[in-house]
């Protein structure tokens, strides 16, 4: 009981102390980047959606060669045991 009553108040607090900056950061839709538009929220947008592509293919390619260093190593195993 103690340890769910001490999680709640850890997350309750991590939230209050990252909303209140936000909150106040953001009077009359002015925030700290200055005035959001749609043209801001489309270029961030297409950022983040390039990020993530670029993440991938990345991920995917050092897969691949770790794969094919995998398979290389248990290639040799398999000659060297026969």
């Amino acid at each position: 009981m103690n340890r769910a009553r001490n999680i709640l108040l850890a997350v309750l607090t991590a939230l209050f102390t990252l909303l209140l900056p936000a909150y106040a950061a953001a009077a009359d839709g002015v925030g700290t980047a200055g005035r959001i538009d749609d043209k801001y929220i489309t270029f961030f947008c297409f950022g983040v959606m390039a990020f993530f592509t670029i993440l991938v293919i990345v991920l995917s390619l050092i897969q691949g060669k770790l794969d094919a260093k995998k398979d290389q190593r248990r290639h040799d195993l398999d000659r060297f045991n026969s």
